[in-house]
């Protein structure tokens, strides 16, 4: 029974993270079956503002605190180590939920290049960093990032996971693929408003913190091996020569 509670734990998250992800594609991408990060305002500006600004602060903290070596540590004296990175994918799905449902547009439109080429390349581009983010997890071990390798490994008798050096795709041009699309995503809109420019800059704001939080841990993991892929291979965008095999930062490293 337990193991089976285990592995429902890890599905129930896993659906959570799937729902909330497609919801928040929706929410950025002003899809019409949600209010978008675009839509018209209905508070005034300073209460958006203040709204925002802690619903991001709430998701960066979660987010980045949870995934510290040193809180892991502390957390799986009270959850099972099994769970620990489901538990961390459903209360990180829940803080991505609440964002986009009680997020408080700010309108004011900056840009509008709507029905030009360039629309169509900047929707293309929007659509190409989910893809870019999507493939970048299964390049790695994506049920691992997501919690649920380790939820069924009980139930199943798997093998503990261990992180191993490669750079499988698009890992072999830069460090941090998954950010990378995020960010492709979030800043290629064909209509920018304030709302849109604040939640973009907030978002690549706590990204870069994330990475070099995140690096720091490589480091501290896998010492001199993760430092010098890290100085051979460029963080978000690829360097002229081509990277030579070196660190997959697989489940048990990634901190996204």
């Amino acid at each position: 029974m337990r193991k089976l509670l285990f592995a429902l734990h890890g599905l129930l998250s896993y659906a959570g993270f799937v729902a909330s992800f497609l919801y928040a594609v929706a929410f950025v991408g002003n899809c019409p079956m949600v209010r978008g990060l675009d839509a018209s305002p209905i508070t005034p500006v300073g209460q958006a503002l203040l709204v925002d600004a802690l619903l991001l602060g709430l998701f960066a903290v979660q987010h980045s605190v949870m995934a510290r070596p040193a809180f892991k540590r502390w957390w799986t004296r009270f959850v099972a180590p099994d769970l620990e990175r489901s538990t961390y994918v459903l209360l990180a799905s829940a803080a991505l939920a609440l964002l986009v449902w009680q997020w408080q547009p700010l309108g004011g439109q900056l840009w509008s290049i709507g029905g030009s080429p360039a629309a169509m390349a900047l929707q293309v581009t929007f659509w190409a960093g989910w893809g870019v983010l999507f493939v970048s997890t299964f390049l790695i071990n994506h049920f691992e990032l997501f919690g649920l390798r380790q939820s069924f490994t009980p139930l199943l008798g798997l093998d503990e996971a261990h992180a191993h050096f490669r750079t499988p795709g698009f890992y072999r041009y830069v460090r941090h693929p998954i950010y990378l699309g995020f960010l492709l995503a979030f800043w290629s809109a064909p209509v920018m408003t304030i709302g849109h420019l604040f939640f973009a800059v907030m978002t690549t704001g706590y990204i870069l913190v994330g990475i070099f939080l995140e690096e720091r841990d490589l480091v501290a993991q896998f010492g001199s091996r993760y430092a010098e892929y890290r100085q051979r291979v460029g963080m978000l965008l690829p360097r002229m020569r081509s990277a030579r095999p070196a660190l997959e930062p697989t489940a048990g490293g990634k901190k996204a």
